[in-house]
C-alpha cells in the first residue's frame, strides 16, 4: 500500500519484517507442540527458542537461489541453529506456515480496525445526541421533501456502523485460524493434536478440516465485510459531499487556516476528505472479485491465490482502517450550519408541509382524491411561481371552510415532524 494511505501500526503488521517473524512463532510452536508428545528434548526446544532467528537479506538471496519463500526462510533459520535444526518445519508444508501466520497477522490488523470502528460508533452516538433536534429538509431523489434533523441521519449511520461491528466480529473471528495438517491436510506426518496445540499457543482457532490450504471462502467473506464497511463510509461522505456544496452549504469539512482548495481559485473549500473515501471505497470494491476468484483452486492447492492475497489482505485492512480513521476525524471537525438548514427548509414557501395540510384536510372529512385535488394546484402554483405555498393555503376560501386558522398554523410546524425522533433514539439505545 502507498504510504499516503498506510498508518504506521498497520504498515508494520504487513511488512515482510513482521511476515517473517509470524512465520517463526509458527515455527516455534509446532516445535513447542512437537515437544509437548515427547518428539523433541526440553533441551532442543529450549536451543530452538534462545537462536532461532533470520535475517532479511540472507532471506533473500537464498530465494533468488530456491524461488521459494518458505524454503530460503527455513534454510535462513536453520542457518542460526544446530543440530537441532533437523526440527525445523517437521512434519508440516509451506501453506500450514504461511496461512497460520497470515491468520496472525490479520488478528492484529481485526484489532485495530475494531477499535477504529467502536471509535466511530460512539463518535456517530455523541453527535447524533447532540444534533437530536437540529432540523433541516429532508431529500428525497435531491428534492426537498420533509422535515427531518442531523441527528436522525447521523443516527441512522450510527445504527448502520453498529451493524458492521457485529458482522467485522463474526468474519474477522473466522479468518484468525490456523492449519497444521500437512501435505494435502489429511494429517499423514503430523497428527491433529500438533494443529490444536499450535492454534491454542498462537491464540487461534483450528480449522476443523483443509485441503492443503485453508478454504478461501473465509477469506472472501472477510473482504466482503470489509468493502461493505467502506461502502458505508462513501455513502455517509457522499452525504457530505452533497450537503457542502455551495447551493446548500448546511454543513462543510474543517478547512485550515493555511489549507489551499485550489492552486487557480483562492476561494475554493472542497471536501476533499470525502471525495478521498468516496475514492478508496471504489478501490476496495475492486479486491472483491479477485478474493471470489480465489476460492476456486485446482484440487488440493495452487498458489494462483498467493499473489492476490499480496495484495489484497495487506491493502484492504490498510485502507479500511485509513479511511475508518480519517472519516472519523472529518466528522469529529465538520462544521455544521443550523441556521442555513432552517434557510433552506423554508426556501419553497412551505410546500414541504403539503403532505400535513393533505391529512388534516382527510381529518376534516374530504376523501383522499377531493384534498389532495384541492391541495394540489396549490402546490403547482407554488413551484411554478415562485409564491408562498403557506399563503395559498391560508388564502383558499375551500381551505378556509374546512380548516381554522390555529388549525392551518399547526400544519406548517415542522416541530410536529420530530416529535417521535425521541422514540427512535429509544429504539437504538441512544440517550
Amino acid at each position: 500500500m502507498l504510504d499516503r494511505y498506510a498508518r504506521p501500526a498497520m504498515a508494520k503488521i504487513w511488512s515482510m519484517e513482521n511476515q517473517y517473524k509470524a512465520w517463526l512463532k509458527v515455527e516455534i510452536a509446532i516445535d513447542q507442540a512437537w515437544a509437548e508428545q515427547g518428539l523433541i528434548s526440553s533441551d532442543e526446544l529450549k536451543a530452538i527458542k534462545k537462536n532461532a532467528s533470520f535475517d532479511l537479506d540472507r532471506i533473500k538471496e537464498i530465494e533468488n537461489q530456491t524461488h521459494h519463500d518458505i524454503v530460503a526462510f527455513t534454510r535462513a533459520v536453520s542457518e542460526t541453529l544446530g543440530a537441532e535444526k533437523k526440527w525445523i518445519h517437521y512434519g508440516v508444508t509451506s501453506t500450514d506456515v504461511v496461512d497460520t501466520a497470515n491468520g496472525l497477522r490479520l488478528k492484529q490488523a481485526n484489532q485495530i480496525i475494531l477499535e477504529d470502528l467502536k471509535k466511530l460508533h460512539a463518535l456517530l452516538k455523541e453527535q447524533a445526541v447532540q444534533y437530536k433536534d437540529t432540523v433541516m429538509i429532508g431529500r428525497t431523489h435531491g428534492v426537498h421533501a420533509e422535515p427531518t434533523s442531523w441527528g436522525v441521519k447521523l443516527a441512522r449511520w450510527y445504527d448502520e456502523i453498529g451493524r458492521h461491528i457485529k458482522r467485522f466480529e463474526r468474519a474477522s473471528s473466522a479468518v484468525e485460524v490456523g492449519q497444521i495438517s500437512g501435505a494435502v491436510g489429511t494429517f499423514a506426518n503430523i497428527p491433529p493434536v500438533i494443529e490444536e496445540s499450535v492454534c491454542d499457543l498462537l491464540g487461534l482457532k483450528n480449522q476443523p478440516i483443509t485441503s492443503q490450504v485453508l478454504p478461501r471462502d473465509l477469506h472472501a467473506d472477510y473482504l466482503s465485510t470489509i468493502t461493505l464497511i467502506g461502502s458505508s463510509l462513501e455513502n455517509f461522505a457522499t452525504e457530505i459531499r452533497s450537503l457542502q456544496r455551495t447551493e446548500i452549504r448546511e454543513v462543510q469539512e474543517f478547512f485550515d487556516k493555511k489549507q489551499k482548495g485550489s492552486s487557480a481559485m483562492p476561494h475554493k473549500r472542497n471536501p476533499i476528505g470525502c471525495e478521498n473515501i468516496s475514492g478508496l471505497a471504489r478501490v476496495l470494491r475492486g479486491y472483491l472479485v479477485p478474493a471470489y476468484e480465489d476460492i476456486t483452486l485446482w484440487h488440493e492447492r495452487d498458489i494462483s491465490h498467493s499473489s492476490v492475497e499480496r495484495i489484497v489482505l495487506p491493502d484492504a485492512t490498510t485502507l479500511i482502517d485509513y479511511m475508518l480513521t480519517r472519516f472519523t476525524k472529518i466528522l469529529a471537525q465538520l462544521e455544521v450550519y443550523p441556521n442555513r438548514m432552517k434557510e433552506n427548509l423554508n426556501k419553497t414557501g412551505g410546500l414541504v408541509y403539503s403532505q400535513r395540510v393533505l391529512l388534516k384536510l382527510i381529518d376534516s372529512g374530504l376523501s383522499r382524491e377531493a384534498a389532495y385535488d384541492l391541495v394540489q394546484p396549490l402546490t403547482a402554483n407554488a413551484w411554478d411561481k415562485g409564491i408562498s405555498f403557506e399563503k395559498l393555503v391560508k388564502e383558499s376560501p375551500e381551505i378556509k371552510q374546512k380548516l381554522s386558522s390555529d388549525n392551518l398554523a399547526d400544519a406548517f410546524d415542522y416541530n410536529y415532524h420530530l416529535r417521535r425522533i425521541d422514540e427512535v433514539f429509544k429504539r437504538l439505545r441512544i440517550n
